[in-house]
């Protein structure tokens, strides 16, 4: 259920209720033009990855500084996508079920939709759906250059799996997806690299034996906040699909440069806004923003501009806080958050307080929290 939003435009940061979810609206919109910018001087477009933020408000604003559309993992995030307006949406994501594909087809009547595939599996039960629904579905294989999840293998298995889908009446053959997960929290630039120029090797040599099939790829997709600059000089790919890079999160920020400090591109836009609310003994306090406010898969949120507070512990409603010697926290002092993770810390809340000089601006829907099908 759409919870009330914790905040009213006009309202000073510290009057919001907590926990909420902010959006620092400078840095974010630094991390936009930052990214837009970035982009223009290579070879490939930007998609930006719609898992992260899970709004329609978010994608037309990546739209406007020139992004080609929106990916996202599942259909009921690609519901959102399409019914707030954004027209062009890849699930970078095997779909299967029947009503799931239904639904996918049905949105192809509003905007430009694909998927994509690794097994004839998917490509018969798309096409299936596309057949029922009377559309044309693109479909992208999806190769696995490193990241051990889905995508068969590059080469000869992707080449036949792309002529299955041209074959079909019902679908159109899109490209390629390739995405290296694994590659964007490798901490140093060499990390990084090594991995990429891997993933880049593989879908050169598949694009080319497609190409000698007289199956051009329209896409070739993959990249995320951590590599996006490897894969946009590759010559090989042309979207890319970071996602985090307009929130960043406390696990990006440790990815390393060549001189070995934290990565600096993009700020910290994303916070969780959480309150005091017992402090029984010296050198601990306790918030109101545990497990269900945030999410700690890739560790404890950092506590913004206090390094004498850790953030160390989390229950379901409450998070611990060590305080270095010296320092006190009075019930009821709000703090900010740096989430470890910002995509499963999205899925936690219903709307976006936007910030600006001290002051709330603006309230965002987060339109597909919880679209898990």
């Amino acid at each position: 259920m759409l919870q009330p939003p914790p905040a009213v435009p006009g309202m000073r940061e510290e009057e919001v209720d907590t926990p909420a979810l902010l959006i620092d609206l400078d840095a974010f919109e630094f991390n936009l033009d930052t990214m837009a910018a970035l982009v223009a001087d290579g070879g490939a477009k930007l998609r930006a990855h719609a898992k992260t933020h899970k709004s329609p408000v978010v994608a037309h604003r990546q739209i406007a500084r020139g992004a080609v559309g929106q990916c996202v993992q599942k259909v009921a995030e690609a519901e959102a996508l399409a019914w707030g307006g954004v027209r062009d949406i890849l699930v970078s994501n095997q779909v299967v079920g029947a009503s799931k594909l239904a639904r996918l087809a049905a949105l192809a009547h509003i905007a430009e939709i694909a998927v994509c595939a690794d097994d004839p599996v998917h490509v018969e039960a798309i096409a299936a759906a596309a057949r029922d629904a009377g559309v044309v579905l693109r479909v992208l294989v999806e190769i696995d250059v490193g990241g051990g999840r889905c995508g068969v293998a590059p080469g000869g298995a992707a080449v036949e799996l792309a002529q299955r889908i041209a074959a079909s009446p019902h679908l159109r053959f899109g490209g390629l997806q390739a995405y290296h997960g694994r590659a964007q929290h490798l901490r140093t630039p060499e990390q990084r690299h090594f991995a990429i120029a891997a993933a880049v090797d593989d879908t050169r040599r598949t694009v080319d034996m497609l190409r000698q099939q007289g199956l051009d790829c329209a896409i070739v997709g993959g990249a995320g906040t951590g590599t996006f600059e490897l894969e946009a000089r590759s010559g090989v790919f042309t979207e890319l699909q970071a996602g985090s890079y307009c929130f960043m999160d406390a696990d990006y920020a440790r990815n390393l440069d060549a001189a070995g400090r934290p990565v600096t591109t993009f700020r910290h836009a994303l916070f969780l806004l959480a309150t005091v609310i017992s402090a029984t003994r010296p050198g601990l306090a306790v918030l109101d923003a545990g497990h269900k406010a945030v999410a700690i898969d890739s560790g404890m949120p950092v506590v913004w501009g206090r390094e004498d507070i850790r953030y160390v512990s989390a229950s379901d409603e409450h998070g611990k806080l060590e305080l270095a010697e010296g320092a006190t926290l009075p019930i009821g002092q709000k703090l900010r958050l740096v989430p470890g993770h910002c995509d499963p810390t999205v899925a936690r809340h219903d709307w976006y307080v936007g910030v600006r000089g001290g002051r709330v601006e603006c309230l965002w829907p987060i339109t597909a929290r919880g679209g898990l099908h």
